[in-house]
């Protein structure tokens, strides 16, 4: 057994970690941040209209145009995200001025996480109690003030956890991006691993990935812990 760790196999492994795992860490995580902000800011406001202009309780927004945004949400959703990868080469050639590479991998994150995103939003705003809502527009609020003032603060601790879902979902997509060049710990992971036979620099590429999932994950658990009304509640 500890010959393995004197092998040629083993150090050059080593090798690789040291030569190029920190900079693919980097680039996971930048892509994974990036994409989930842009999918948030695109994705957050479909979320609110879809739960806001629900038969016109709160804004007012016609039924085709609802229609439509399901439409979409649902039509992304239902393409598997190496199909939509190659759908959005001309896309993403046009906004970055390449189909390959780590910044150009954020295009496809972003078009397949949004819908993603509007739908935990919507779900995270149809937690909230009618009554909180009808109390606010008893007492005059105006829509805007509605979404802004009560059903964001209220769902505040859900829609950290979605987030936090989110954000782990996107962290995948980007591992499979590495199949077309998009840098970090999946195209370390598919180019040693799968087409050079190396399969411990992939194991020990999946064993980050799990690592930065895991970090995550805590971050995003405690801070919506923390933002959790009825657990400081029972606290007193």
């Amino acid at each position: 057994m500890f010959d393995y760790f004197k092998s040629d196999t083993f150090l050059e492994a080593m090798e690789i970690v040291k030569s190029s795992f920190p900079l693919a860490i980097v680039e996971t995580i930048y892509v994974t941040l990036i994409s989930t902000l842009f999918a948030i800011i695109i994705g957050l406001p479909l979320g609110i209209l879809l739960v806001a202009g629900e038969d016109g309780k709160i804004l007012k927004i016609p039924k085709g145009v609802l229609h439509v945004i399901n439409v979409i949400i649902n039509l992304l959703r239902s393409v598997p995200f190496l199909i939509l990868m190659i759908l959005v080469f001309p896309l993403t050639r046009l906004i970055v001025g390449t189909a390959v590479g780590t910044t150009a991998s954020i295009v496809p994150l972003v078009i397949a996480s949004f819908p993603f995103i509007a739908r935990l939003v919507e779900s995270s705003l149809r937690e909230i109690n009618p009554n909180i809502i009808e109390t606010a527009q008893s007492m005059g609020a105006s829509p805007w003030e509605i979404i802004i003032k009560v059903m964001l603060p209220e769902s505040v601790p859900s829609l950290i956890s979605n987030a936090t879902i989110a954000v782990t979902t996107i962290l995948g997509y980007s591992a499979m991006s590495g199949i077309i060049g998009g840098g970090g710990l999946g195209k370390i992971a598919i180019n040693y691993g799968y087409y050079r036979y190396k399969y411990l620099v992939m194991a020990l590429a999946v064993v980050c990935l799990i690592v930065i999932v895991q970090v995550f994950q805590s971050v995003g658990t405690h801070l919506a812990t923390r933002c959790d009304k009825r657990l400081k509640n029972r606290k007193k």
